[in-house]
């Protein structure tokens, strides 16, 4: 009887180390792993990081601080590199953010800030930050092409459905220039590919085979990318982007970060998919900051907030 009563201590026990831990998972820490190197040299590829989630609730980040959120849109390719941990982990997340993955920038700008990139620095409200005047800013995605959201938005829609798909990449080849179709390309993906067949004919003939995935249920490869309509339908449907994103006179284009969003970019912004190219981040999709580095060992301590 003695044993049968331990037993039983024992799994009410781990039951509440259960629920305490869903409790700090939920509301007080949570972890998250890197995959990427867009905020190198300040976070690297492969560090896992532990994430503070209370200091945002009470109070909005600050220009220059690192800043852990939900991808505003389902990332097919990031999925792709979440360990076994990572997504079990997830399991525990709010339901709207289920697809979705974290990412790490740096906050550039609050609603009502308004960004230009010239000659590699980025302007808030007429001035370089402090705290941003040592970092180098790629004038990539919106700060290029004024309509870079409403072609993601466009593509995104039309990605099922092949043909009309393709036709809209080539017209944006045709008005645009090969680069920005290109971009669109990578950004959202396609899907019914055939093996050996040529992703964009005339204009991207060769893809990074490790980006190529096979799907079992439709028989055929794709390119994992962003599900990006969704979102844009759900944030953005009651915006007038126009009011947001517009040209100087000397054709710098200028943007101005709406009420209830913010805009983070990487550090190394040439190999960052940061809001240059899929918009503003939403208040609500705000997880944290990264207090410390946990993996690697050799690189265990805290995280720089500048």
């Amino acid at each position: 009887m003695n044993l049968k009563k331990e037993s039983v201590e024992w799994i009410k026990a781990l039951l509440y180390a259960l629920v305490a831990a869903t409790i700090v998972r939920l509301y007080i820490f949570e972890t998250m792993l890197v995959p990427t190197g867009s905020m190198i040299p300040t976070i690297q590829i492969g560090d896992r990081l532990f994430v503070e989630k209370i200091t945002y609730t009470v109070r909005e980040p600050q220009i220059g601080e690192i800043v852990v959120f939900w991808s505003p849109f389902v990332d097919e390719r990031a999925s792709h590199m979440l360990r076994l941990f990572d997504k079990f982990m997830d399991l525990f997340s709010p339901s709207k953010f289920r697809g979705h993955v974290k990412y790490v920038k740096r906050l550039v700008g609050k609603g009502g800030d308004v960004l230009e990139i010239k000659d590699g620095k980025l302007y808030v409200n007429g001035e370089v930050p402090e705290v941003l005047k040592d970092r180098y800013y790629e004038p990539e995605g919106i700060f290029k092409y004024e309509d870079f959201y409403e072609w993601l938005y466009t593509a995104s829609k039309l990605r099922k459905d092949k043909q009309a798909y393709r036709d809209f990449i080539y017209d944006i080849a045709k008005n645009y220039g090969r680069t920005a179709a290109v971009l669109v390309f990578s950004l959202i993906g396609e899907e019914g590919l055939s093996y050996g067949e040529a992703f964009l004919p005339g204009l991207l003939n060769y893809f990074d085979p490790s980006m190529v995935y096979y799907d079992e249920k439709t028989k055929s490869y794709y390119i994992p990318g962003m599900i990006y309509h969704e979102f844009y339908e759900e944030y953005y449907s009651k915006l007038d982007l126009k009011k947001y994103v517009g040209k100087t006179d000397d054709g710098t284009i200028r943007i101005r970060v709406p009420e209830g969003f913010y805009f983070l970019m990487g550090d190394n912004t040439k190999e960052s998919l940061d809001c240059r190219y899929f918009g503003f981040v939403p208040k609500d999709h705000i997880i944290g900051w990264p207090i410390l580095r946990i993996w690697p060992f050799e690189r265990f301590g805290p995280i720089q907030k500048y």
